[in-house]
């Protein structure tokens, strides 16, 4: 793991104000709203200002099957934009906010490590502006206003038993997955069974990453199925009237963040929803705008190429009109060790399957040997793909040079080519969940239970059919099985229930045990993190 020796940004890293990275950015001062001195919001009039403006090239950072402690896709996607911005290129970072759940529990934060985070790391990984915040508060205000349309006659005809929308709170809490509420009297609502998920899985983050403006938002927002009737009708957040009062709530969580990396670098860290049940990746906006503002955007998309990067291609790009340009694969000498080089050559295989030529990003660690890494690097060019180990952690954008050199010849090479989906929209359901599984998972096939071919006829019957897929399953394996590594094959994949996001507009396909609402682990990050005297947080990962 790495060490904490950069953790914390302290007078060895000193910071521009965030008004000279914005002014990198081509953004006035006058425009930005500043949260203090190293953080801003960016309107989305900047946006709106720029639509004639061509983009720049975007540039995305997955990875191979992973360890348990992750290959550093973060940590990649920094330094090679440092390294990018090294060699004189403008470029911007999109990343997703952290959540508080890993941050103390097991995982630490998500703002990179060693010399290649972005700053400041604590603010950032701790209540940020407040985005998290007002998720969570637009996601509990639904929930408060479905329960009290029941408790004053519920006119709908709601069946409390098929209610499917759970409150959240951004913090690991299993007592919480599922509860009772409604409990002690008639004054105090209608007792069912509920849950909470933690506020990366609500779906409200989602709509917040692909929402396209104020209107588009509201609309999303509107459509949020919440729960069906006794008659099996779906019931959506606009039929209880909360969509206006949730959209204020997320007024200004719509706008991206701006901060900077420790060599000021600029980077937008911008909303953050899980990569199994939701798409995995920073807001649309976010995206949108720093391609309006660089030549070079470089951001990530949680775990492998089997889930974020599937995610990114077929729910972000098509509903955000992106045309990415590369996509680095982030390959380690322990993940190597754990899966072996035929899943890096699996994982390379998909991203080619998108019309993309990859890089793989050689992250290298302390104990890792040069003959190990050799390997890597000979197996990729037997691939016919550039290989480059990058040392980043340890020496920032300096460290990622050479791997920065070849993304931007893979990117002059590509020329005006164009993303290719895997599937049509207006395929079947099981068409798309199949094309999924075999082509990106290598799976002979999949397998349904019974309440996931009951769930297929009713979402086609109502209309749900012809949205994207997003398939939940475990990161640890490309199967489904997260005790089996390397790349399996002549497997099949069990899908047990399907969901719709109708607001986020995708379909989300359960295929194994998805957990929404993390545990701490026996002895959490938490009980390190402590204030000095001088009012100094130690102990963050």
């Amino acid at each position: 793991m790495p060490s904490n020796e950069y953790a914390l940004v302290d007078d060895r890293y000193p910071q521009q104000r965030i008004v000279q990275v914005a002014e990198e950015l081509g953004l006035d001062a006058d425009v930005i709203w500043p949260h203090g001195h190293y953080i801003a919001k960016v309107p989305i009039d900047e946006l709106a200002r720029r639509r004639s403006k061509p983009n720049g090239k975007l540039i995305l950072v997955t990875a191979m099957s992973p360890t348990k402690s992750g290959e550093g896709k973060t940590t990649t996607t920094i330094g090679l934009g440092d390294a990018m911005r090294r060699l004189g290129n403008k470029t911007a970072i999109c990343l997703r906010e952290p959540s508080l759940g890993p941050y103390f529990g097991i995982k630490g934060g998500g703002t990179g490590a060693g010399k290649a985070q972005v700053v400041p790391a604590e603010d950032i990984n701790l209540h940020f502006v407040g985005d998290m915040y007002s998720v969570s508060k637009a996601n509990n205000l639904l929930a408060a206003m479905l329960d009290n349309h029941l408790q004053h006659g519920n006119e709908l005809g709601i069946d409390p038993r098929r209610i499917v929308w759970r409150r959240v709170i951004d913090l690991n809490d299993r007592a919480l997955r599922e509860i009772f509420v409604g409990l002690g009297g008639v004054k105090h609502g209608v007792p069912r069974k509920d849950g909470f998920n933690i506020t990366p899985a609500s779906e409200v983050m989602a709509i917040l990453c692909l929402a396209k403006d104020y209107r588009d938002l509201g609309k999303r927002l509107a459509n949020i199925v919440i729960a069906f009737t006794y008659k099996g009708e779906p019931v959506r957040a606009r039929d209880v009237l909360a969509d206006g009062a949730m959209q204020v709530l997320l007024r200004d969580a719509i706008h991206p963040n701006l901060v900077q990396t420790i060599e000021g670098t600029p980077a937008f860290v911008h909303a953050g929803p899980f990569a199994n049940i939701a798409q995995g990746t920073n807001s649309a906006v976010a995206t949108r705008m720093a391609l309006k503002l660089s030549d070079y955007v470089i951001t990530e998309a949680g775990f492998g190429t089997d889930l974020g990067a599937e995610k990114f291609f077929h729910i972000k790009c098509r509903l955000a009109e992106l045309n990415p340009s590369a996509a680095v694969i982030v390959a380690t000498g322990k993940a190597v060790k754990l899966h072996g080089l035929d899943n890096l050559g699996k994982h390379i295989e998909n991203i080619r399957q998108f019309n993309l030529e990859p890089v793989v990003a050689i992250n290298r660690f302390p104990k890792d040997t040069d003959a190990e890494l050799k390997k890597i690097v000979n197996f990729c060019r037997k691939q016919g793909v550039k290989a480059k180990i990058a040392t980043h952690f340890r020496d920032g954008g300096a460290g990622a040079l050479e791997l920065a050199k070849a993304v931007k010849e893979t990117v002059e090479a590509r020329g005006s080519k164009k993303v290719k989906f895997l599937y049509r929209l207006d395929a079947p359901l099981k068409k798309k969940i199949e094309t999924v599984a075999r082509k990106i998972y290598g799976a002979a096939g999949v397998d349904y239970d019974r309440t996931a071919e009951m769930d297929i006829e009713l979402l086609t019957q109502q209309g749900f059919a012809d949205l994207p897929i997003c398939i939940a399953k475990t990161n640890m394996s490309l199967s489904d099985d997260p005790t089996v590594p390397g790349r399996p094959r002549d497997f099949r994949i069990t899908v047990n229930e399907l969901r719709v996001s109708a607001g986020a507009g995708f379909v989300v396909v359960i295929a194994g045990n998805m957990m929404t609402m993390p545990g701490l682990p026996k002895v959490p990050a938490a009980a390190r993190i402590k204030v000095d005297a001088k009012g100094r947080a130690t102990g963050l990962a």
